[in-house]
């Protein structure tokens, strides 16, 4: 029996059919990371994950919300001894959200700081046009020993890429950077050991729908196709890669 699939980064409480979606990764026995992008969000989505056993609540502040919800840090770091997962949180430099890259760094700082005084934390973060930033964060206030770093949708270069599997971070893979040439190539470069699968739902798209946690299937046979694999051994490679992760620390 093929194990499990993966979907390490999918925004359920934006879909119409929220508590559906929950519901149905469960069915559908696919470890999906429910990151939220505000705090506030946090509970409601806990809630209806809490007694699942594929479906996880990640606590979020979204970067490209910082400048009009800076103010819910407090909140966010009152219920972080709540949450193993973080996310999505980060840094984007964007055009339309440099402006606060500022206030982003001082939102990212004390996720990370709070994160290290709590440990065990797996965190899902975003570093749009910001990667070095990211990772000069990582470094500086989250020690390896206290918490994971997934990097969703990386956009670096391949150097940046090198340098955070020098920190101890992995890769969250979806299907539309697989069929960007450049984005394919470094995922190539990459060790297999260190890839989860995700879709980032709704924001892609998958046979003209939002993609929904079961279509990550399309990104592991993208992925077994690219590391010549047969794509069930690829399933059993991402599985034991998130067994690895909820192991590395606890």
């Amino acid at each position: 029996m093929p194990a499990p699939l993966v979907d390490f980064h999918c925004h359920l409480d934006l879909y119409p059919d929220h508590v559906e979606q929950v519901l149905r990764s469960e069915r559908d026995g696919v470890f999906t990371l429910a990151v939220t992008t505000t705090p506030k969000a946090w509970a409601r989505n806990h809630e209806l994950t809490a007694h699942t056993k594929y479906v996880r609540t990640a606590l979020g502040l979204h970067p490209q919300l910082v400048a009009e919800r800076a103010g819910e840090i407090d909140l966010w770091e009152e219920l972080l001894p709540r949450a193993r997962y973080v996310g999505e949180v980060g840094l984007d430099a964007g055009p339309r959200f440099c402006k606060s890259l500022d206030a982003q760094k001082t939102i990212f700082k004390r996720v990370l700081q709070g994160c290290a005084r709590t440990g065990d934390k797996i965190l899902t973060v975003h570093s749009v046009r910001s990667t070095t930033a990211v990772l000069d964060m990582i470094e500086a206030y989250l020690p390896p020993t206290k918490g994971v770093v997934v990097l969703h949708w990386f956009t670096g270069t391949a150097s940046e890429a090198r340098r955070a599997l020098t920190l101890g971070c992995y890769f969250s893979v979806n299907a539309q950077m697989l069929i960007n040439k450049p984005r394919r190539t470094i995922v190539s470069r990459l060790p297999t050991e260190k890839l989860l699968t995700e879709t980032d739902g709704p924001f892609t798209q998958t046979d003209g729908q939002p993609s929904r946690p079961a279509d990550v299937g399309t990104t592991v046979e993208a992925l077994a196709a690219l590391f010549d694999q047969d794509p069930d051994q690829m399933r059993t490679v991402i599985a034991k890669n998130l067994k690895s992760i909820l192991r590395g620390t606890a």
